[in-house]
């Protein structure tokens, strides 16, 4: 702790010989984690003494915060980083910083040396702690700063700047152990670590009794939670600790991994008063084969079967998931098979990609024995189908009551936007001043994206 106070006073000395008010720009790509660490990052920028900004251009230290899961998304960052060139030769004083997950990998840290010589900080994922550190580092004249490989837990006394004042992310769980052969994940983000429970209940109580209205619970693998800890707990007990603070809120979580989710954590939703009736099950492939190659540890068999239970104790409630098309030996049969199973899960919302090879995995070294053509067609049908599930299977609540929360107005339409417990959108008519409430409302229509309903 002495050592940090010294880091931030030498900081603020600094910024007081700048000519103006020194700015902070932070941008985050990528998962829901890597936002949540953003918040970090802005809230550190902060105690350092810089006002945040949302221009670059205003800015004095500029930070993005990246992901490394797609190849696609690396390109666009690097492409930020190049229009950022411009700007450090308008303004001397400008810090550029690359963080997260990005960060990790050694081929994109050769290029910043070799091509991007003007970003001057290198934070890898869970070493933003070192921050300040690595800004003293670049201040007193260093040219290259970077802090890498940090497997511990963040500093839980780390200062966050939310971005909304009725939602907020809670991380309860960092890294993964499941080495999923598509996935770059372990190798940039390390082994599964667990946030103590106590550390957890304190964060979400506060955030509760400041009005929040909806806690997303955080982890690459959140059924995994307890991994490490001395006092065993597993993610239902956590739920159940959590749900018990008193409060008008609702608790989500992502993202669950198929081969850890459990009746109990079904039986812990739907017993709760606060958890939501919706589960992100990712699935990934429809075919026992593809799952052995990408694996994931379960059969369809095994996932079909925590889909018809969470069915029979609840009718209504709702799942989403993730599908990759065209894995490298995906064949046109495997994806029939992927098609059966979203016919007989009925999700509510899918997400979907069409398969990026990442290096460093071992599925980048698979031949592929489908054409980028039979893929694309896969993918079309396969969105053509979930559509016609979506809208028929969202009937199940025409003309029920249902509860979401308001997030925004839909600037086109002027109807409030929000979800349901069971992780529908829907949209309905109202005010500016139903934006961060609970709301109960009737389901009028249905699209095959979306309920429509009217206030109670």
């Amino acid at each position: 702790m002495a050592e940090q106070n010294r880091i931030r006073e030498q900081i603020r000395s600094v910024l007081d010989t700048f000519p103006h008010t020194p700015r902070a720009h932070v941008q985050s790509f990528g998962c829901q984690l890597n936002f949540c660490d953003g918040e970090k990052y802005k809230g550190i920028l902060q105690d350092l003494g810089f006002l945040l900004t949302d221009e670059p251009e205003e800015a004095d230290v500029i930070l993005f915060n990246a992901c490394a899961v797609r190849a696609h998304a690396e390109s666009r960052v690097i492409g930020r980083l190049g229009a950022l060139k411009a700007i450090k030769e308008k303004n001397p004083l400008l810090v550029v910083g690359l963080c997260g997950c990005m960060a990790e990998e050694d081929e994109v840290r050769a290029l910043l040396r070799k091509s991007y010589p003007f970003v001057k900080i290198v934070l890898g994922a869970g070493a933003m702690e070192k921050l300040p550190e690595t800004l003293l580092k670049v201040y007193e004249g260093e040219k290259f700063a970077e802090s890498l490989k940090f497997a511990g837990l963040p500093d839980e006394s780390l200062p966050t700047v939310r971005t909304s004042s009725f939602q907020a992310s809670v991380p309860v769980m960092y890294g993964c152990n499941n080495f999923c052969t598509y996935c770059i994940v372990p190798y940039v983000r390390g082994r599964e670590r667990s946030r103590q429970p106590e550390a957890i209940e304190n964060e979400v109580r506060g955030l509760i009794e400041s009005g929040c209205k909806e806690i997303l619970l955080l982890g690459q693998n959140v059924n995994s939670y307890g991994v490490g800890l001395e006092t065993p707990i597993n993610f239902p007990a956590l739920l159940r600790r959590l749900d018990q603070i008193e409060g008008d809120y609702i608790i989500r979580f992502m993202s669950s991994h198929p081969k850890d989710a459990t009746p109990e954590l079904i039986d812990t939703m739907l017993a709760s008063r606060h958890i939501e009736h919706h589960l992100h099950l990712p699935v990934q492939c429809g075919s026992d084969t593809v799952l052995k190659a990408m694996n994931r540890r379960y059969t369809v068999e095994k996932y079909l079967t925590m889909i018809d239970y969470a069915r029979r104790k609840d009718p209504d409630f709702g799942f989403s998931s993730d599908l990759i098309v065209g894995f490298p030996t995906e064949t046109e049969e495997d994806f029939l098979g992927t098609m059966d199973l979203i016919s007989r899960v009925k999700y509510d919302n899918l997400y979907t990609f069409i398969y990026s090879p990442r290096t460093g995995t071992l599925a980048a070294k698979m031949e592929f024995v489908s054409t980028q053509e039979e893929i694309a067609d896969r993918m079309r049908r396969l969105l053509e189908k979930q559509r016609e599930i979506s809208e028929e299977f969202n009937k199940r609540f025409l003309g029920k009551n249902v509860r979401m929360l308001a997030e925004k107005r839909d600037p086109e339409t002027g109807l409030l936007l929000g979800k349901t417990l069971e992780g529908l959108v829907l949209e309905a008519p109202g005010e500016d001043a139903h934006i961060g409430k609970l709301l109960d409302v009737r389901v009028t229509g249905v699209k095959n994206w979306a309920l429509s309903g009217e206030l109670l």
